[in-house]
């Protein structure tokens, strides 16, 4: 009859098989993966906010941008003040040099009147007409026509007069002509002066 210990030594020489559940082999699997999956997005995405040389070089790129976008609206700024400090000298200008067109021509018959008594000038006949500037709704040119008779010295003393007025006037040419008698001579201007018209109405 064997012993006891003949009986456990049999038992022990046989081969011991592991029955394994596929459920338990799934859940491994699913949990390796999911470990997987969570080290993947952790890599990419640094929730933790990246290495300090990372944040560093961040927040320089940062201060960059901050300082080109002010250099950028310090320029638009600096554009912004030129060209309203343009547009109030040309006000400015158009207020001071381009008369009204109701009022332009006795305005430059007044002015040729006055610098034709400080010459010793005698004023004839004039008569003026507007055109319109091209490219421009409110701006007209304005031409004054005028004859004078004079001596020589008055009429050089007319034209200085004249090129010192205050008014915004172009001299397009001037015409003399000797009279038959006397040292008197015929003479006509042609003048422009730019003019304010009122804009013409948007529909």
């Amino acid at each position: 009859m064997p012993s006891r210990i003949d009986a456990l030594r049999k038992n022990l020489s046989r081969p011991v098989t592991l029955r394994r559940d596929p459920k338990t082999i799934g859940r491994a699997l699913l949990g390796v993966l999911l470990a997987a999956n969570i080290a993947a997005a952790l890599i990419l995405f640094k929730p933790w906010g990246g290495s300090a040389e990372d944040l560093t070089r961040q927040m320089i790129d940062l201060q960059q941008q901050v300082t080109r976008q002010r250099q950028a609206l310090d320029r638009s700024r600096l554009i912004a003040e030129k060209v309203e400090r343009a547009r109030e000298v040309g006000d400015q200008f158009m207020a001071s040099y381009m008369l009204d067109a109701a009022t332009a021509y006795s305005t430059i018959v007044g002015e040729l009147d006055r610098a034709a008594n400080e010459s010793g000038v005698t004023p004839k006949e004039s008569q003026f007409s507007v055109e319109e500037v091209e490219g421009s709704e409110t701006l007209g040119l304005m031409t004054i026509t005028a004859g004078f008779e004079a001596g020589y010295d008055g009429l050089r003393k007319f034209i200085h007069a004249l090129d010192r007025s205050d008014r915004f006037l172009i001299i397009d040419s001037l015409q003399a002509a000797p009279q038959v008698r006397g040292d008197q001579i015929n003479a006509t201007i042609k003048i422009h002066v730019f003019v304010r018209q009122p804009g013409e109405t948007q529909l």
